[in-house]
């Protein structure tokens, strides 16, 4: 069973970067199995998009071990959508013995995708252009988050009310990664928010679901229709968190401040409204 479950995640790994790879290619203009020769031309947004995954769940994998908490490989998830893939997801077994364990797993994950995703945004943005605002023809426009703006205007040196980007495709994986991070980080029932939330609130976690919930359906009235479907999602979903072994144990000073730069993180990278016409 363990081989057979190895080669899934090695078949599983293989096929999506299949996939982000022809995605990657369309990007560019290039139907894949019309130009083969051309296909090289997709791997810059594949290796990073891949790269944010494995970063993401890999870094879940080790704090679990770590914690000698039982977790398996990542399951890469190919998808014929534009990015290739429905990214990827990773299987824990209870116990977790206590909250410091549960809030280092939750925040690894988001932490180390962050990281490699600003990196993609940053080198990304070096190869990107900017176009007078209204010129861009056909496609589809990206929300800004705070930070994406923030760099994005550091370096490209731009007004962003009067200039659009048209990002390289390292850009575009970032900031994917960046908007993954935020819904990842959504402090709602088992997502890695969920279980931060519950490392800091306990049974009070609820209340962070339930408030968050309603302000995704607002949002969805006001911004981004896309926010009620993640809203009715999440509904369903939310489940009462599993408890930990050891509740009595206190979040160290370590911990509580890994919970706020979790929190922060979620702030700067959060977008009201993702996509445009």
């Amino acid at each position: 069973m363990p081989h057979r479950l190895t080669r899934l995640h090695v078949l599983l790994f293989i096929l999506t970067s299949m996939t982000t790879l022809m995605a990657g290619t369309l990007m560019q203009g290039i139907v894949p199995w019309e130009k083969p020769e051309k296909i090289y031309l997709g791997f810059p947004f594949s290796i990073s998009i891949m790269t944010i995954l494995i970063a993401h769940e890999l870094s879940h994998y080790f704090i679990s071990r770590r914690h000698n908490v039982s977790v398996t490989l990542p399951y890469f998830i190919p998808a014929p959508s534009m990015i290739g893939t429905f990214g990827a997801i990773i299987k824990m077994s209870p116990p977790i013995y206590d909250r410091r364990s549960l809030i280092d797993i939750g925040a690894a994950g988001p932490i180390g995708g962050f990281i490699i995703s600003v990196t993609a945004v940053i080198i990304g943005l070096n190869y990107s252009a900017s176009i007078p605002l209204g010129t861009a023809k056909g496609g589809f426009s990206l929300g800004s988050s705070i930070l994406f703006s923030f760099l994005s205007e550091t370096i490209l040196r731009i007004d962003p009310e009067k200039y659009d980007v048209l990002l390289h495709p390292i850009a575009f994986a970032g900031w994917i990664g960046l908007f993954i991070t935020s819904i990842n980080l959504l402090p709602v029932g088992q997502l890695d928010g969920g279980h931060i939330a519950y490392a800091v609130f306990g049974e009070k976690h609820r209340w962070t679901t339930t408030l968050v919930i309603i302000s995704l359906f607002i949002l969805g009235l006001t911004y981004w229709e896309g926010w009620m479907l993640w809203a009715v999602l999440l509904t369903l979903i939310s489940r009462s968190h599993p408890p930990v072994v050891y509740p009595e144990v206190p979040l160290d000073r370590k911990r509580k401040l890994m919970g706020l730069a979790s929190f922060l993180i979620f702030v700067i990278t959060f977008i009201p409204l993702p996509f445009g016409a």
